[in-house]
Parts: C-alpha cells; structure tokens; sequence
C-alpha cells in the first residue's frame, strides 16, 4: 500500500475530509476512505457529524493508533468556561479518549474572547492528554504571527486555509513555513470547479490521470497536507491513487499559474485575508 509522507507532527499529508457530510453519508465515507487506505480523517463540531465519524472508526478494523484523527472547536466555545467541556464532548461524540490534533477552526470567538485566552485552552486542552498536538484554521499572517507570539515556536502543528489551483494562498503558506507549521489545504478542488479547467484536464490527459489525482498532487509537491472529501468510493480512490503521481516542474507552474484569488470559504465572521 502507498504510504503518505507525513509532517514533522506525523500528520499523514493526504486525509479525508468530512465538512457538509451527515449522518450515514459520514459513516458511509469514512468506512469507505479506510477501506481504500485513508488513515487521516478530518472533521468538526459544527460539521455535525462527530459521532457518525466516530462510529465508522470504531466499526472499522483498522487499529485507532493507526488512524489520525482531526477536529476543531467552533467559534461559541472559544473561552474558559466551555472550551475544555466541548472537547470531552467531541471525544465522547467520536467514542475516542483523544484526537491526534486538535485545531480552532476560525479566529472569530462569538463573545470576542482574546487570542490568549481560547489557545491557553487550546494548550490547556493538549497537556491535559485529550489531544497529541494542537493548531489553527483559517488565520491570516497576522494571525499566525500574533499565535506564535502567544504559544512560542513549535506548538503549531498546522494551519487548516483554503489552497486550491485558483487560490494558492501564497502569503500565508510562507509566513506559516517560516514558523515551521505545516499548512493543511482544504476545499481542494474549489468545490469542483478546478476540475473543468483546461490546463489541468490537459495535464491529467498527459500523464494518463484524472483532472482530481492532478489538483491532489500539485498540493501534496508543495508539500501541503489536504483533505478532500467524497461520498462515493471511486472518487475515494481516485483521490488516494494521486500519493503516486509526480507532477514535473512545468506542470506545478502552469498550475500555480491559475491563480486568481477565487476564494469560496467566506462567512461573514472570516478575518480580514491577506
């Protein structure tokens, strides 16, 4: 089987993602990307789905020290007196005595709680044993510089932003690798839209590939972790096939090329992006 290469925090750089998936459509997911050969699953409390996540682990027969596990605390939890409770809530939810990383999913607390409050939580959260390593989604360059400052260098393991061929998110992603954090890239394929581009259908008609094993390997050489998700199991496997693909330096560029700012994560409580 194909090994993903991992992050200095052992984070398997190819996962599966869970967002906008619900109760048997979940399970029915997971259960499928561990059977194809995921072993990094990714979800959420509000994605609503912890415990459909949590089933499909413990159903599966792959060993839980295997599996990496990631979730994130929603912005109404971002304070003392619940962040703690939310966590061992999502643990019970995902019938788990830890989860192997835990993330703040956006910088946006609802009642407006400090940066130094809900990540002494975070780490709070991390020496108590209910996570193995901590991180962050969704935080801008000021952002990550104002959590280093806060947390010291080599508590974060990873930033979770969108980075797709049609928003690399470059400012971000270096002011991340000057801190040693891994960035995770979600929404990969811009909710589809990247797999109808031109250039990338030409390039996975030139190495005989999917247009989905091309964006997924153009992520994984910018040594990038990211997590797309699928209901079904083909797309599942397509995915997962793209570990073996190596895209040549002209490839990369003609896709960094693409470029052109299309973000599609953007509620109304997001940060001001850079």
């Amino acid at each position: 089987m194909q090994v993903a290469q991992q992050s200095p925090w052992n984070i398997p750089s190819l996962g599966v993602g869970t967002f906008r998936l619900k109760n048997d459509e979940a399970y029915d997911s997971v259960t499928m990307a561990l059977d194809v050969g995921f072993r990094h699953i990714d979800t959420a409390q509000i994605y609503g789905n912890e415990e459909s996540v949590g089933r499909a682990i413990k159903d599966s027969s792959v060993e839980r020290e295997d599996i990496f596990v990631t979730t994130k605390v929603w912005n109404d939890k971002l304070n003392k007196s619940q962040f703690v409770d939310s966590v061992k809530e999502s643990l019970n939810k995902l019938q788990l005595s830890y989860v192997d990383l835990l993330l703040i999913h956006w910088p946006s607390p609802e009642n407006g709680e400090s940066m130094e409050e809900y990540l002494g939580e975070l780490l709070r959260v991390k020496e108590m044993g209910l996570t193995k390593a901590i991180g962050v989604s969704n935080f801008t360059v000021a952002q990550i510089e104002q959590a280093v400052s806060i947390l010291g260098e080599g508590q974060i393991a990873t930033n979770q932003v969108e980075v797709h061929p049609y928003l690399i998110n470059e400012k971000v992603r270096e002011a991340c690798a000057k801190h040693g954090i891994t960035v995770t890239g979600y929404m990969p394929f811009a909710v589809g839209k990247v797999l109808k581009d031109d250039t990338i259908i030409a390039i996975a008609e030139k190495h005989n590939v999917t247009a989905a094993e091309v964006v997924v390997a153009w992520e994984l050489a910018h040594g990038l972790i990211t997590i797309p998700s699928s209901t079904k199991r083909k797309n599942l496997e397509t995915n997962f096939k793209s570990l073996s693909l190596k895209l040549d330096a002209e490839d990369i560029a003609k896709i960094d090329a693409l470029d052109c700012g299309d973000r599609q994560a953007t509620p109304d409580f997001a940060p001001e992006w850079d």
